[in-house]
């Protein structure tokens, strides 16, 4: 069967394909691992769960050593557009004084999210925060993200699939697609 056949009907078009996503996510641990090859450990910070499916994909691709953390923060509510008020509904478990955080994000629409993260990160005093986010919105920013690497920027459309969703489905899809605007309205 199709990866995704289950939900053909409500795809409109596939956008990033699994192998696409696959060559990026390595081009993108090679990047990292570089330049933090003098560096005894990595701390990914995922945001769940949108970030799941590509975090363990990019952690498995890094070549330094990693640990891992997650942190729930909930600013959507059942809204398919961020509210700009974050709570944290499960923090990182970890301290982070002096270490070198790598937020792993799924995607980077109005930023406001993940500004508010990065401000909250850097008042824990690590070493360094950078950013890797999978996707990007140009243009829908509504703050500046620091993003220092970045897999793909997509059209301002409506998209599911490797971890995105929409009313917690579509997570497990291995490409990235535009869903039909039905589906959501």
């Amino acid at each position: 069967m199709d990866p995704g056949s289950w939900y053909a009907e409500e795809i409109e078009r596939t956008i990033i394909t699994e192998d696409e996503i696959r060559t990026k996510v390595e081009a993108i641990a090679e990047r990292v691992s570089h330049d933090f090859a003098d560096t005894e450990e990595l701390l990914l910070v995922g945001v769940f769960k949108g970030a799941v499916m590509f975090m363990a994909d990019f952690a498995r691709a890094l070549t330094v050593p990693v640990k891992m953390e997650f942190m729930a923060l909930s600013s959507y509510g059942n809204s398919a557009s961020s509210s700009g008020t974050v709570r944290i509904l499960k923090d990182i478990d970890s301290d982070v004084t002096g270490r070198h955080i790598v937020v792993v994000e799924d995607i980077i629409d109005s930023g406001l999210t993940l500004s508010w993260l990065l401000k909250y990160l850097e008042g824990l005093n690590p070493a360094s925060v950078s950013v890797v986010a999978m996707l990007r919105k140009p243009g829908m920013q509504h703050t500046e993200i620091p993003v220092s690497y970045l897999g793909f920027d997509i059209p301002n459309e409506f998209v599911v699939g490797y971890g995105l969703d929409y009313g917690e489905r579509y997570r497990e899809l291995p490409f990235i697609g535009v869903l039909k605007p039905e589906v959501y309205r």
